[in-house]
């Protein structure tokens, strides 16, 4: 009988995951190492318009600017953007599903309440409102998109929680006098797991979605790049009149790759969990 150090995980080795996962490094390492990948300062300016040619791969911008070298660096925000809101998201989602599915009673009617406005609640004229009143800026993108976010993984959470709260371990540690800070953080929060952690790389893509959307609208900050603001610029620039494809095409597929990545990461995440779950 052969055996292998892969087996049992041949399911989370297919090409689809496999992708994934390389696609997601790329753009970390873009994010983190811009200068080291793109081979050309993101401040230098050459001429307008330019074709993709051996030096400039992307061409150049209205501006100047090397494009390749922009979506090399546009990487770092809109993944900041990305992963920060879908941290802030998720958290409040836990904080107030822990709550609501552990107390139950008024405590839960408030907080449900609290997520049923959220959910209603039209996010793009919000953000619009919000960015008439102060300045657009990355930590504001951020902090909105968290906020306006987090009522789906609220309703999960709550779900899951009520699921165990009359477990036999949940009971012993009520027996034995443990505070619900303590139960909810030792006990119930691991098993959350399989519901945080792929709602966390689904949220990441909505946030790219929703950075994109933004930043088209003019919503985002004006100083920053980002692959949403490089296709708005695109767009407000001559870069569809001129149909320079090579402008607005790679950070389109960018955030294409980026969501289908974090879609798939996280479905087979949830998929592994859920497997373990039931061994």
């Amino acid at each position: 009988m052969k055996f292998s150090i892969y087996q049992g995980y041949e399911k989370y080795l297919q090409p689809g995951v496999i992708w994934a996962v390389i696609i997601l490094g790329l753009f970390l390492l873009c994010a983190i190492f811009p200068a080291a990948i793109s081979g050309n300062e993101n401040s230098k300016r050459y001429k307008p318009f330019l074709y993709p040619t051996s030096d400039h791969i992307l061409g150049t911008d209205d501006v100047g600017h090397d494009i390749f070298s922009v979506v090399v660096y546009s990487a770092r925000v809109s993944l900041i953007i990305a992963f920060s809101a879908g941290f802030i998201s998720v958290m409040i989602g836990l904080v107030i599903g822990l709550a609501a599915g552990y107390f139950s009673g008024i405590i839960d009617d408030l907080l449900m309440g609290l997520t049923d406005l959220v959910l209603i609640v039209p996010k793009i004229p919000v953000i619009i409102l919000i960015a008439a009143i102060t300045r657009p800026s990355i930590l504001l993108l951020i902090l909105v998109l968290g906020f306006l976010s987090w009522e789906t993984t609220a309703r999960m959470v709550r779900s899951r929680v009520m699921q165990v709260t009359g477990s036999g371990f949940i009971l012993s540690s009520k027996t034995f006098g443990f505070s619900p800070g303590w139960i909810m953080t030792r006990d119930i929060v691991p098993v959350l797991y399989p519901v945080i952690l792929p709602k966390l790389m689904i949220v990441v893509a909505g946030a790219l979605i929703s950075e994109a959307s933004l930043s088209f609208l003019g919503l985002s900050d004006p100083t920053m790049n980002s692959w949403g603001k490089m296709i708005a610029d695109a767009f407000s620039h001559g870069g569809f009149i001129r149909n320079m494809w090579w402008w607005y095409g790679p950070p389109a597929i960018c955030i294409i790759l980026m969501i289908l990545a974090c879609v798939r990461i996280g479905s087979i995440w949830e998929t592994k969990q859920t497997e373990r779950a039931f061994d």
